[in-house]
């Protein structure tokens, strides 16, 4: 079967965007025509200042949350990263593939760095080569396709690269892999700022829906979307990107294209209106799922378990064989 690997990072609670761009995917179609693993990457929490607290309680949340959208412990392997030493111990081997320069020219790194530094604060030498620890979580495992949205396939192809170097340089060892893509919300935007992500990590409130939220606070938040100047509803992303937004959000909750649901309305507040509802009730058995595993934490510890296990006896043989081919001694 084709390998799939994928993960999330507890840097923020989850959401929409998260679970339309990628945790559904991996719920319909990856767990079932794949053998997949999803990881909730907590060493990627560590490259800014952090609350160690938090990255623990949000690596919990985000496990739980994965189970809750419907992952299957039996059909796919879910664990913790920093519960698999095979990661840090590919990554720093790496690190002596990669080059500076190839580190330099992340276009999120630079993104990254510039905020840090406005704020006033240093940026950590993890900000820089954390896309190589990303790229030993993928090779670790002879993953053959990685689902990652728009914002991620740099990331992919970072993995590509180093992954063709080493085979040429020390003999063929990784599946060099590739990136694949939902159709529809791939990268579902900021509904404040549509031209933005909703990204977890982001202050903007306002515009992020998270998974958690309770109804009322989603209708609120899709209400006051922000839309663009004229009154039809046209699906435009470069001239109207916040409509557009909007379509590709009610597109992907209840299926269709957001170019034939743009005209079905008259007006900007029946779009919000049904966009909204759709949203609630796609999130409603999530939300009620996530309750029942909270009561019940000793299940999620140990689904956690046994995929940390699962997931070291995959990668242990090809990261000792990666260390054989760059020339270190087998202990």
């Amino acid at each position: 079967m084709t390998r799939v690997f994928s993960g999330v990072k507890p840097t923020g609670h989850l959401t929409l965007g998260n679970y339309l761009g990628a945790i559904r995917r991996w719920v319909d179609v990856d767990q079932r025509q794949s053998d997949a693993l999803f990881c909730v990457v907590d060493l990627h929490a560590l490259t800014v200042d952090h609350d160690p607290a938090r990255v623990r309680r949000l690596t919990r949340q985000a496990a739980t949350l994965l189970l809750a959208a419907g992952l299957d412990p039996e059909l796919c392997t879910v664990f913790v990263q920093s519960h698999v030493d095979e990661h840090a111990r590919l990554s720093y081997v790496m690190e002596c593939v990669a080059t500076d320069g190839e580190m330099r020219r992340m276009v999120q790194y630079k993104e990254k760095a510039a905020r840090e530094r406005e704020r006033g604060g240093s940026v950590r030498l993890s900000l820089l080569t954390y896309p190589v620890l990303m790229a030993a979580d993928i090779l670790a495992y002879g993953t053959d396709e990685v689902p990652v949205g728009d914002d991620q396939t740099q990331h992919v192809e970072l993995t590509r690269d180093l992954a063709v170097r080493f085979n040429q340089r020390y003999g063929h060892t990784f599946v060099v892999p590739r990136a694949t893509r939902p159709g529809v919300a791939a990268r579902v935007m900021n509904l404040q700022e549509p031209t933005s992500k909703m990204g977890k990590s982001d202050d903007s409130g306002p515009g992020i829906v998270y998974l958690l939220d309770e109804p009322d606070v989603v209708r609120k938040k899709v209400m006051r979307a922000v839309t663009d100047s004229g009154a039809e509803v046209v699906y435009d992303r470069e001239a109207r990107p916040g409509v557009a937004n909007l379509l590709e959000i009610l597109a992907a909750c209840g299926g269709g294209k957001p170019e034939d649901l743009s005209g079905a309305y008259a007006s900007y507040g029946a779009l919000k209106k049904d966009t909204a509802e759709a949203v609630v009730e796609l999130l409603r058995p999530v939300q009620e799922r996530h309750k029942a595993l909270c009561a019940d934490p000793a299940y999620v510890e140990g689904v956690l378990r046994d995929g940390a296990g699962k997931a070291r006896e995959m990668a242990k043989p090809m990261v000792d064989s990666a260390y054989r081919a760059i020339g270190l001694l087998p202990a």
